[in-house]
C-alpha cells in the first residue's frame, strides 16, 4: 500500500480506519487483496443503498455503454436523461402528489446544497440561511458555512458568513427548540434577522443520528410559512429509502420548498445530484448555476433502473422497514445487556441507526475491533461518539444478523476492557 502513502494527499480519511486494499464487492460483502471478506455496514457513506454491483443495474449500464450511448452531455437532452425523468415522475413524484421541477447540479451532494442555498437567496433577496446544531451539509464553501461541525468550518480558511444556527430538535433536552426560534424571529434585537431559508436534515447522519420528530418538523414548516422563509430539506444521506420511505420526511406530512438528493440517487454508486424545487421558485436564468458534470448519463441509466427495480410498489420499503426493526431490536438488546442507558443510547431511524457512547474513544475502539473481526462500520457525531450502521438496504438478512453479532461482541469486549482499566 506504499503508493497511497507516498502519493496520495494527507486528506485521505476512511482508508486510515480500514487499512487494506479492497478488490471486489458484491451487495454487502467486500473482499480485500488477501481474499478476506468483510461485512459492509458503511455502504459507501450512504451511496450504496442498493448494494455493491447490483446485477439489475450492472447489465443495464453495460448494455448502454456497448450501444455507445452518450457518456457526458452537459445539460443537453439525451434519451438516458429523459428515461430517468419519466421514471422519477411516474414512480416517485406523482404517487406522492409532489409537484417539483428537477434541477441537475454537479454530481455530489454539496453541489446540490450550494444550489439550494442560492435558490433561497435568489428568490427572497435575503442572505441569511438558518441551519441547526450538528447539521452536516458538505464541505465546499457555502455548504461548510451551514455545517455545524467546527472541524470542517475551520478547514475552509474563511469566515463562514450568511448563516445563523439554532438548536435542533432535542438539543436542549425536552425543551421545544422551536419556541426559541420563533421568539428570536419575533424579536428585532435577537440578532437573527429575517433569514431567506432554513436547511435541515430529518435525520442528522454525520451529526450523530439525531432524529427530528414529526411534530417538530411540522412546526418548523409552519414557522417557515409564517415568516416567509423557504424550507430546504437535505435528504442526501437520509433519502432514497434509507429512512424506510423514499424521502425521510414522508411520514411527517410536510411539503418542503426545496429538497436536495444525491448519494444513492445514482443507484450504482455513480455520482449524481439533483435539487427539487417548487415551480414558482425556478427563476434561474439559463446556465446561471451549472457544472460540467451535471450530465452523467451513466448515472441516469442506473438511477432509472433503481427506481424501476425497487420503487414501482411498496414491497422494497416494507423490506427496509422490517430490517430496520431487526436492527432496532438488536441494538436495544445490546444496550440492555451492557449496562443499559447509563452506558449507551440508541439513536436513529430506518437503516440509519446506532449506539451513542460516553465518548469517541469508546466508539472508536469498538469500530476498530469490529474491523479486525471483518466488519466495516464507522462513527459519527461531534466527538465520533456514535457507532453508526449505514449498511446497504439490500443486505441479506443473514448477513445483517452476522454483522450485528460481531458488533454485539465488540461492544461487550470494549466495555469490559473499560471496566478492567478503571479497576
Amino acid at each position: 500500500m506504499g503508493i497511497f502513502k507516498d502519493l496520495e494527499s494527507n486528506v485521505r480519511g476512511y482508508c486510515r480506519s480500514f487499512p487494506v486494499t479492497f478488490v471486489k464487492a458484491q451487495n454487502a460483502t467486500l473482499t480485500d487483496s488477501e481474499g478476506n471478506e468483510y461485512i459492509d455496514f458503511l455502504g459507501g457513506a450512504g451511496t450504496l443503498n442498493y448494494g455493491h454491483n447490483n446485477p439489475a443495474f450492472k447489465q443495464a449500464l453495460i448494455d448502454y455503454i456497448e450501444a455507445d450511448g452518450m457518456t457526458h452531455g452537459l445539460d443537453m437532452h439525451t434519451d438516458a436523461k429523459a428515461a430517468f425523468l419519466e421514471a422519477f415522475r411516474d414512480l416517485i413524484l406523482e404517487p406522492r402528489n409532489m409537484d417539483y421541477k428537477v434541477q441537475f447540479t454537479g454530481p455530489t451532494g454539496t453541489n446540490a446544497v450550494e444550489a439550494a442555498l442560492k435558490v433561497a437567496r435568489k428568490n427572497t433577496g435575503r442572505q441569511t440561511i438558518l441551519s441547526f446544531t450538528n447539521g452536516f451539509h458538505g464541505v465546499t464553501q457555502g455548504s461548510a458555512a451551514v455545517t455545524g461541525n467546527g472541524y470542517y468550518k475551520k478547514a475552509s480558511g474563511l469566515p463562514t458568513t450568511g448563516v445563523q444556527f439554532m438548536p435542533y430538535d432535542g438539543y436542549l433536552g425536552d425543551f421545544n427548540t422551536l419556541e426559541y426560534l420563533e421568539k428570536a424571529l419575533e424579536d428585532g434585537s435577537s440578532g437573527l434577522g429575517h433569514p431567506a431559508g432554513v436547511i435541515v436534515e430529518c435525520i442528522q447522519g454525520e451529526g450523530g443520528l439525531n432524529v427530528a420528530s414529526k411534530e417538530w418538523m411540522q412546526g418548523l414548516q409552519a414557522i417557515c410559512k409564517k415568516y416567509d422563509m423557504l424550507l430546504i430539506v437535505d435528504d442526501i444521506q437520509a433519502g432514497c429509502g434509507r429512512s424506510g420511505t423514499f424521502f425521510s420526511f414522508e411520514e411527517f406530512g410536510i411539503e418542503p420548498d426545496v429538497i436536495t438528493l444525491s448519494k444513492s440517487l445514482g443507484g450504482y454508486g455513480l455520482p449524481m445530484a439533483v435539487v427539487l424545487l417548487k415551480e414558482e421558485l425556478d427563476i434561474w436564468g439559463p446556465g446561471e448555476h451549472n457544472g460540467t458534470f451535471r450530465g452523467n448519463n451513466h448515472a441516469f441509466v442506473t438511477a432509472r433502473r433503481a427506481l424501476e427495480e425497487y420503487w414501482s410498489d411498496y414491497r422494497f420499503a416494507e423490506e427496509v422497514q422490517h430490517k430496520a426493526s431487526v436492527i432496532r431490536r438488536r441494538l436495544k438488546e445490546i444496550q440492555a445487556e451492557n449496562g443499559g442507558t447509563s452506558k449507551m443510547k440508541h439513536k436513529g431511524r430506518g437503516i440509519m441507526q446506532g449506539l451513542e457512547f460516553a465518548n469517541g474513544d469508546i466508539a472508536g475502539a469498538i469500530t476498530e475491533l469490529a474491523f479486525e473481526r471483518n466488519l466495516v462500520i464507522e462513527t459519527s457525531g461531534s466527538d465520533g461518539q456514535v457507532v453508526k450502521i449505514l449498511t446497504p438496504l439490500t443486505i441479506e438478512e443473514s448477513t445483517l444478523s452476522a454483522g450485528l453479532d460481531i458488533l454485539e461482541k465488540c461492544v461487550k469486549d470494549v466495555l469490559a476492557q473499560q471496566v478492567s482499566k478503571a479497576s
